[in-house]
């Protein structure tokens, strides 16, 4: 589903701009707890960072009318195997269902997540689609040169097609 621009809100009506706004505020939650999920142990940059690769991704699908890990925020944080907090053996993903914003770095994942979905971000990673933290070496690393190091993550930017 394609966010509308504000421009766009003006003509919807009341069910319309209910409706989109649910929408948004899903997608800042889910994208939090994607945040939280991944890198509540690794500061502000880090989430920041996380939040970022999301971007980039939801950025590249835009472009190219769709991609494989998704075609929104909420698709591309839920894809299987993308974002292993999100996966159901993932000791992260109990996790991540339970955090509420009583929990400081998830109140600060939110903010972050906020920030990100109204497009008033900074990107820390350069454009990074892909990350992984240090210590583990997936097969789709090999040949690509990181374009960032945050905290305890390695960021790359793939040339995806």
């Amino acid at each position: 589903m394609k966010t509308l621009e504000p421009e766009d809100q003006s003509k919807m009506t009341d069910p319309e701009k209910n409706a989109e706004i649910y929408r948004r505020e899903l997608e800042i939650d889910v994208l939090a707890r994607t945040i939280w999920g991944e890198a509540r142990g690794e500061g502000t940059t880090g989430m920041q960072a996380v939040a970022a690769v999301v971007m980039n991704r939801l950025k590249h699908a835009r472009a190219r009318g769709g991609y494989w890990w998704g075609d929104d925020i909420i698709e591309i944080c839920q894809k299987p195997y993308q974002f292993s907090a999100w996966n159901k053996d993932d000791p992260n993903f109990e996790k991540i269902s339970a955090v509420t914003d009583n929990n400081l770095q998830f109140a600060t994942a939110k903010r972050l997540a906020r920030r990100a979905v109204y497009g008033v971000m900074d990107d820390p990673t350069n454009g990074a689609t892909h990350y992984h933290a240090i210590g583990v070496t997936p097969l789709w690393s090999h040949r690509e040169k990181p374009v960032a190091v945050i905290g305890r993550h390695i960021f790359y930017r793939l040339e995806v097609e």
